[in-house]
């Protein structure tokens, strides 16, 4: 017996992606949902090799489908997320609009399966950000050896971070390059992204920091440890697809690069390219639709007590959220509706 399952934006990035891992994971489903809004409402998303007829969101009865995967954002989902929820539904959302409710479980499946069993409150679960998923999946089993003081990240964060939206601007950024009186001006991104680098991804807030930073050191604590103190830069890069980041860790324990190297080997998720050589570590298009979160450049930092650097680049429309939105859905299958 398998799940009934409703993919809410299903026309979007993350929408058709969440189908797509569905699909090549063979999660157990006996009967999948596209929905979105009216606008799109008979568009076809293809699930395996299915293709499916979006159904109107506004109009649709959650009762008696197990899950729904919420692509839609934070607005939409304030008005659709309790009435699945209400239903019956178990809500997993990709937005932040639940992320920092202490009655609503943020949950990376490697890092704090755990805490799924706090579902129950609400019915409602919360996906990370797409920066703090990979993140965490790398801090974790590390923190459990050495227990992670301070963390310093500085992210390399894609178009598609924005949407399609984000990856249309940087391509039609690129091409106006190229071609005079075709320029683009930034419309979706603060400054041009083609050929440049932005260091701000969402609005500052107080303090000078902006909100994917804020969000990045809130999640961390609260699907991690509490205690850790995370520093993050958030910048965005010209490309498509895949977020990469630089990461400096302060131990509490002493830690050295080789067992680390065999810890985050051993872990879960996680795929370890370390060459000391030219090309001997992951980048952003060669993660580009893998599940895994490739570490590399693991390092001794040798100007703090215990400190350790290690780069980490995932796929952010998968892990940072439509797989890890998938995982859940799997996880809650196992341990809720105990099937799968």
């Amino acid at each position: 017996m398998g799940y009934r399952i409703a993919v809410v934006g299903a026309t979007g990035n993350v929408g058709r992606e969440m189908l797509n891992i569905l699909d090549e994971r063979q999660v157990p489903v006996d009967e999948v949902a596209a929905l979105a809004s009216r606008r799109s409402l008979g568009t076809e998303v293809s699930f395996g090799e299915t293709t499916l007829k979006t159904a109107d969101l506004d109009s649709f009865d959650f009762k008696g489908w197990d899950m729904a995967l919420f692509a839609i954002g934070s607005s939409a989902t304030k008005t659709y997320g309790p009435r699945a929820a209400k239903a019956g539904c178990i809500v997993i959302d990709n937005s932040s609009l639940y992320r920092y409710e202490p009655d609503v479980p943020l949950i990376v499946p490697e890092v704090n399966a755990d805490a799924v069993s706090g579902y129950a409150a609400r019915n409602i679960i919360a996906n990370p950000n797409c920066s703090t998923a990979q993140m965490v999946v790398a801090l974790k089993p590390l923190h459990d050896r050495a227990r992670s003081k301070r963390v310093v990240v500085s992210t390399y964060q894609s178009a598609s971070g924005a949407g399609k939206a984000g990856m249309d601007e940087l391509w039609t950024q690129t091409k106006g390059i190229y071609v005079p009186g075709q320029e683009v001006e930034p419309q979706t991104f603060q400054k041009q992204l083609a050929f440049n680098v932005i260091p701000q991804i969402g609005d500052f807030i107080e303090g000078g920091e902006t909100f994917e930073e804020w969000k990045m050191v809130a999640e961390t604590k609260k699907i991690v440890d509490p205690a850790i103190k995370v520093t993050a830069t958030c910048v965005r890069v010209p490309v498509f697809v895949g977020h990469a980041e630089a990461i400096n860790i302060e131990f509490e324990d002493f830690l050295d690069e080789d067992e680390a190297r065999d810890i985050l080997r051993a872990a879960p998720g996680i795929m370890v390219v370390d060459k000391r050589e030219p090309g001997g570590y992951t980048t952003p298009i060669e993660a580009a639709g893998d599940f895994a979160t490739f570490i590399s450049r693991i390092r001794q930092d040798s100007t703090i007590e215990n400190g350790l650097n290690l780069w980490c680049v995932s796929d952010n429309l998968r892990k940072g959220a439509a797989l890890n939105a998938v995982q859940i859905a799997e996880l809650v299958g196992r341990r809720v509706l105990q099937k799968g």
